[in-house]
């Protein structure tokens, strides 16, 4: 059976498949393709939110070595991708300017706090609301360490275990976010059935969109933001 609630497209590190990963151009073309979501990766490192996928700067930066050995302007000084800098969560959610909701994945240990104050500044002294924002992680330790329940929480699994349930409750998760490798169609089922919503990566294929739709899947991250827009 197919949900008539809507099919929320999400920007994997904005528009990955057009612009280079979590830099401020690929948030912006995922804007632009008409995304509802933007998700990005944050490590804490130096005092700032710096907003890169991998633990070392070689795939997707000029730079070589450890994130977390850099100073913050190390990494600010880097070629993130098409002369773009790597850049803070502040810059992110100032560029998206509730456009779509921010999905933040912890990355690094201690991420969480500083995620936590910077989503309060934005809801308290700009107007913005804690919906706007959906925190995520494969570590629990630091999704547990959120705190404020009115920051929405989705639970980042691979393949999901017959525990998913108890550790989804164990963090006050809304939502789970499995692999589209191993998400199944119980396994949508049985989510939906315990108030939570599911949320697939990385979807680019029309096949797999057209299945995750049948299967009443929330929406999904993407690649390629007009592929899941498309009519």
């Amino acid at each position: 059976m197919t949900s008539s609630a809507p099919f929320l497209c999400i920007g994997h590190r904005g528009a990955r498949g057009h612009e280079p990963e979590n830099t401020l151009r690929s948030v912006r073309r995922a804007l632009a393709l008409g995304a509802d979501g933007i998700e990005i990766d944050v490590w804490f490192v130096d005092g700032e939110l710096i907003v890169i996928h991998d633990a070392r700067l070689e795939r997707t930066t000029n730079g070589r070595g450890y994130v977390s050995r850099k100073t913050c302007a190390q990494l600010r000084a880097l070629d993130a991708g098409e002369g773009e800098r790597i850049p803070t969560l502040r810059e992110v959610f100032e560029t998206v300017e509730r456009r779509a909701v921010i999905h933040i994945e912890l990355k690094g240990r201690r991420t969480s706090g500083p995620v936590r104050a910077l989503i309060a500044e934005f809801v308290e002294r700009r107007g913005w609301r804690y919906e706007d924002f959906v925190v995520s992680s494969f570590h629990r330790a630091e999704l547990r360490t959120i705190s404020d329940p009115r920051i929405p929480i989705a639970l980042l699994l691979t393949r999901p275990t017959k525990l998913y349930a108890l550790s989804a409750r164990h963090v006050r998760a809304v939502a789970v976010n499995p692999a589209l490798r191993y998400v199944t169609r119980p396994f949508v089922e049985d989510a939906h059935r315990r108030g939570l919503k599911v949320f697939v990566y990385t979807v680019n294929e029309p096949a797999d969109l057209a299945r995750m739709r049948e299967w009443g899947v929330d929406g999904v991250f993407t690649d390629f933001p007009e592929r899941v827009l498309a009519p």
